[in-house]
């Protein structure tokens, strides 16, 4: 059993649009660094991008960990399992 198809559509629409304005965002990161713009403005830039990164990981997890779960259950099987791998990508990604 996996999400609904059009919650997980959704949620790839918009992650795809997050990385898109991600890879806007770097673009100009190069622009900024190439035209000598300060370092402090580069690393405000820079931790935008870092947060949208967050977001973007964060959801996925998020839709790894019902995927993982609702699959766990509808087998019958104890979730303590799914939550033990979720939390192992997790500590991967932290």
């Amino acid at each position: 059993m996996q999400l609904d198809p059009s919650l997980k559509e959704e949620l790839e629409r918009e992650l795809l649009l997050r990385l898109k304005k991600i890879e806007g965002q770097v673009r100009g990161i190069a622009r900024m660094i190439q035209e000598g713009r300060s370092c402090g403005e580069i690393v405000l830039q820079l931790a935008a991008v870092k947060a949208a990164i967050n977001q973007v990981a964060v959801n996925t997890l998020v839709c790894h960990l019902a995927e993982t779960l609702t699959s766990a259950m509808a087998q019958g099987k104890d979730p303590k399992a799914s939550v033990a791998e979720f939390v192992a990508l997790f500590k991967k990604f932290a």
